[in-house]
């Protein structure tokens, strides 16, 4: 009997500053799983979410490959069958010889049983590793393809800012990993039963009919007993995988804000939290257990029956002189193999049960990432729109042969922008802006008014209210679909993520468009991964250990691992930096001196915890000078440094014609910029704009 294996569960990433209260587009709720609401999934429903995470892979790019491989796991499996009823045979004349004393005999039924032994276990082994292997194949391409629904159209994102399910990274690991080898084996096992059932029925037909009605009996008892014994696994094997998760959750909390509550002191509120947890997770096993303990009383006592049931009923026969010796050991190996084909449930319903856990688990994130795919929505009308327009394709030359100037320059345009919240609040009323080349710009206003609201619906992460964004970038295909004469460009439907048939930019880097937050984002790897992240990251991902990803298995390659490049974006992306180039961005922000510290570009560490947070923000400058945009965006980028070095990194991107969007409260910031935006907050009833616009002098500042 396969025993349930023991499973750790990976956690749901930490939210980020940013996630709190995003308005993104908001996905169906999925309700919590409380112990009161997770009730055991029906067997119908069970059967169209099994099929429905299931089918993909059998219809995919490597079907051909996955069918042949279970093309081949079956055919062993046939193999098992023979060699078993010729095992059941060779078991009865063995007896046989041994009740007849006849030693001859005896020596070549034992010659036969050796040279089946050799011919035999191959088989088997060969069948679990090739079960095996097709499961590792079907894992890998299930990955793949959950990823991609996962990190597409920043769903991910989503789920995260909007905690919609819990712990999505297990399903993805876990749960992926536990599916595939527990549909495999309870496939293999399904078909092996039935040409057992079949293979075996005729031989105890042929040694004693009554005995195959004993059998049938005994199996369906069983069965029913046990599913009244072990009804409620599911529902607790569900909850387990929850609690499991979320108490490893509350540990990498821990060791990734190890800084921030060692200056609180708050390992004392860490430690009750992290025993609340693991107390929940506790209670939970307990009852697993003593439902699991009641069930396994019935199976243990049942399977020990097996053993003398048949033997009793045929005795008499033998007794009686009507059959061989042997034939009482054929019944048994017979009355064994079909009643363990009978009772698969009464076996397996502890493993069963946390196959279903994991089929309703898998089920419920499918039906998430399907809801966020752009397909599933049709309302385009309302929502945030941004608009990446082409400056390649703007409108010929006039008749002395210039182009209007003031359309060279624009970089972006904003009309009619209303940012609100997801319960329907203004923030940013009715904005109107143009922001050209070299047209610095400083939004500010008090804490609360929308600043980094208004930074989040530029970059398409907030969807909630209304308006259009457009960004003139030199980047976009000259083949895509013009919206207006002349003009070509990607739009995005950001309320509804409809984006028709331009879709969103795979990366908006590409376009020009760099985004700096206040804490930026460390990779793991090296510190030549960390310049080059994230224009150039598809050409220096590595895993954790160092070494490039090849895409291959036991068995040779998995080409739907290897990651497509991005093709619309090669031609435009800046030429990849020379490792002169890297040091030289370093000196540039101050940052030279980390190479002796740590000795080479190609060192890997955990950077976010070996640098402090005004060396990463002086990090994301160097990527930011490296990737050469147009356009960038900061977010109190600068907010851990001192005055000295962020007058410095500002002179840094204006040397290098890079027109940058600030959102900050320092008043040093205003030497660096021409216009301030000024959001204020105003009575959530008022229909007024809260916003002005104000040319900054430098000189007067």
């Amino acid at each position: 009997m396969m025993r349930r294996r023991e499973r750790s569960n990976d956690v749901e990433s930490s939210p980020g500053r940013c996630a709190a209260a995003s308005g993104s587009t908001v996905l169906p709720p999925v309700p919590p799983a409380t112990e009161k609401q997770r009730e055991a999934p029906k067997l119908r429903p069970l059967l169209r979410r099994f099929w429905k995470v299931a089918a993909p892979y059998w219809s995919s790019d490597d079907k051909v490959q996955a069918r042949i491989r279970l093309a081949v796991v079956l055919a062993l499996t046939l193999a098992t069958t023979g060699i078993s009823v010729c095992f059941n045979f060779l078991g009865r004349d063995f007896y046989n010889a041994i009740a007849d004393k006849n030693q001859k005999q005896f020596t070549k039924q034992l010659l036969y049983y050796l040279a089946a032994f050799a011919g035999g276990i191959p088989i088997f082994v060969l069948r679990y590793y090739a079960r095996q292997t097709l499961s590792l194949r079907w894992r890998a391409w299930m990955t793949k393809y959950y990823l991609d629904r996962y990190l597409s159209n920043q769903t991910f994102y989503k789920i995260q800012s909007q905690s919609i399910i819990d712990n999505p990274d297990q399903r993805i690991v876990d749960d992926l990993k536990s599916f595939t080898e527990s549909a495999l084996y309870f496939s293999v096992t399904l078909f092996s039963a039935v040409i057992d059932l079949i293979s075996f029925s005729n031989i105890l037909f042929s040694i004693y009919p009554p005995l195959f009605v004993v059998l049938f009996v005994y199996s369906i008892g069983g069965t029913v007993i046990s599913i009244f014994l072990g009804k409620n696994l599911v529902s607790l094997n569900f909850m387990q995988e929850k609690k499991e998760a979320d108490f490893r959750y509350g540990l990498v909390r821990v060791r990734e804000n190890a800084e921030s509550i060692a200056f609180y002191s708050g390992e004392a509120n860490e430690m009750q939290f992290l025993l609340q947890r693991f107390t929940s997770a506790l209670k939970n096993m307990s009852k697993l257990l003593i439902c699991s303990r009641n069930l396994e009383f019935f199976t243990s006592g049942y399977s020990f029956l097996i053993q003398i049931i048949p033997a009793a009923v045929v005795a008499p026969m033998y007794f009686s002189g009507k059959i061989a010796f042997g034939v009482i050991n054929q019944s048994v190996s017979a009355f064994s193999h079909i009643l363990a084909d009978f009772s698969l449930i009464v076996y397996q319903f502890e493993t069963i049960s946390a196959f279903a856990a994991v089929i309703d688990r898998l089920g419920e994130f499918d039906n998430l990432l399907d809801s966020s795919n752009p397909k599933h929505h049709s309302d385009p009308s309302e929502g945030i729109s941004l608009i990446y327009s082409n400056v390649k394709s703007l409108p010929e030359p006039e008749s002395n042969g210039s182009i209007p100037i003031e359309k060279l320059q624009k970089l972006v345009d904003i009309e009619h922008l209303t940012v609100e919240t997801p319960s329907g609040t203004a923030l940013v009323r009715n904005l109107s802006l143009v922001i050209n080349k070299n047209e610095h710009l400083l939004v500010t206003g008090p804490s609360g008014s929308g600043k980094t609201s208004l930074l989040r619906a530029m970059c398409g992460l907030w969807s909630t209210g209304k308006g259009k964004i457009i960004f003139y970038v030199k980047d976009v295909e000259d083949n895509q679909p013009s919206i207006s004469s002349g003009v070509v460009a990607l739009e995005v439907d950001t309320g509804s993520d409809k984006y028709g048939e331009l879709g969103r930019p795979s990366n908006r880097n590409y376009e020009g468009i760099f985004f700096l937050p206040q804490k930026p984002y460390m990779v793991l790897g090296t510190l030549r991964q960390q310049l080059l992240y994230p224009t150039w990251a598809e050409d220096a991902i590595s895993t954790a250990d160092g070494t490039k990803p090849t895409g291959m298995d036991l068995n040779g390659s998995l080409p739907f691992l290897k990651q497509a490049p991005k093709s619309e974006h090669t031609s435009q992306k800046p030429s990849k930096p020379t490792t002169e180039d890297l040091i030289q961005v370093l000196e540039d922000v101050r940052l030279s001196y980390i190479l002796s510290r740590f000795s080479s570009l190609d060192t890997s560490h955990e950077w976010s915890s070996v640098l402090s947070l005004g060396e990463q923000q002086r990090l994301a400058f160097a990527r930011l000078l490296l990737s050469k945009p147009q356009l960038v965006i900061l977010d109190e980028s600068t907010s851990a440094l001192d005055e000295a070095n962020e007058v410095h990194l500002y002179q840094q991107i204006e040397k290098a014609g890079i027109t940058y969007i600030s959102v900050g409260h320092r008043q040093t910031l205003y030497d660096f910029h021409k216009k301030n935006l000024r959001i204020s907050t105003k009575e959530p009833s008022s229909a007024e704009p809260n916003w002005s616009i104000e040319s900054i002098d430098r000189e007067t500042v």
